[in-house]
């Protein structure tokens, strides 16, 4: 592996970046992924970073059930993400449905449409439930891209000391 193509992977693993799609909740879920990132849980400390483009994007994160009109525009800014990509499916709605399953246009969860690498269950989920879906995530990331983990765990810092 080349030296940039290293720098970059660290660089992704260090500060990924999040998109946030709503596929059409109750925006519960919506409000508590930004009240992970607001100063009191501060996901951001993890070197998480929201970015208004599917381009610019590590992790998609998808609230919502997946309707027939919502899964081509998922499949398609799904596909405008960068390789790898990586997708979580935030709240009930997300993965599985939610209170929708069973409608007339509902498909069910994020899976139906695209790939999902972590499910964060709950109606809404908690914050600091999504701050450990991230801190999970990033232990994924950091494995798929063969770098080191950039969270420190409790037995490094016992060593560092």
């Amino acid at each position: 592996m080349g030296f940039l193509k290293r720098l970059i992977n660290k660089a992704r693993v260090k500060s990924p970046y999040v998109f946030h799609f709503n596929s059409g909740s109750c925006n519960g879920c919506d409000i508590e992924i930004i009240a992970t990132l607001m100063p009191r849980i501060d996901l951001e400390r993890f070197g998480v970073k929201l970015v208004g483009s599917p381009r610019h994007a590590d992790i998609m994160l998808c609230t919502g059930p997946v309707t027939e009109q919502i899964k081509p525009r998922l499949q398609k800014i799904y596909e405008q993400m960068a390789e790898p990509k990586f997708v979580v499916a935030v709240g009930s709605c997300a993965c599985s449905g939610g209170v929708f399953r069973g409608g007339y246009n509902v498909l069910g969860g994020v899976d139906q449409a695209i790939p999902v690498t972590a499910y964060i269950p709950g109606c809404p989920p908690k914050p600091s439930a999504i701050t450990f879906g991230a801190y999970k995530l990033l232990e994924v990331l950091s494995e798929a891209l063969n770098e080191e983990s950039p969270v420190i765990t409790k037995e490094e810092e016992a060593v560092e000391a």
